[in-house]
């Protein structure tokens, strides 16, 4: 009989161990799927862009293309409690027509974003300069985790694990 109660017993605290550590996350964390769309403007054609967002411990970053490569785009900043970020956005002009000014690729650009998130989703709008917009939509758990949560494991230790 002791055998059978002190894996059960394992198996149980496990399990409230990986439900624990789902649990104690903050609101916003996890992976984000970011379209940053500009529109045409100004003799510039519009774009749009699909990339991935984390957020943890509130703090938000994204990143399409390659660092210091034309193309290249990084998006940054806070989430307040109350899920009000304020956001910006670098990169480097990937080609020409799509750039106010026709500016050659390469060159460098930033601008502020304000955005609202909640839980699942979110929106933002570029302050300066043309109009953006940002649209967020939060991953579920399993997928942004790739199914996996951190358990407590017999002998005390913290691993991944897949998720009940």
């Amino acid at each position: 009989m002791k055998k059978f109660i002190v894996p059960s017993m394992w198996m149980v605290f496990s399990f409230l161990g990986c439900v624990r550590a789902q649990g104690t996350e903050n609101p916003f964390d996890g992976v984000w799927d970011t379209v940053l769309s500009c529109s045409n403007s100004n003799g510039a054609l519009g774009y749009s862009f699909d990339f991935n967002s984390t957020v943890k411990n509130n703090t938000l970053h994204g990143e399409k293309g390659t660092k210091d490569q034309p193309g290249w785009l990084q998006i940054d900043g806070t989430i307040s409690p109350d899920g009000s970020a304020s956001l910006y956005v670098k990169g480097l002009v990937g080609a020409a027509p799509f750039a106010v000014g026709q500016r050659p690729a390469g060159t460098e650009y930033g601008y502020h974003v304000d955005a609202k998130l909640t839980t699942t989703s979110g929106t933002g709008h570029r302050v300066e300069g043309r109009p953006c917009t940002v649209v967020f939509t939060k991953r579920p758990y399993r997928e942004s985790n790739h199914g996996r949560c951190a358990c407590v494991t017999h002998t005390g230790s913290i691993e991944l694990q897949p998720a009940v």
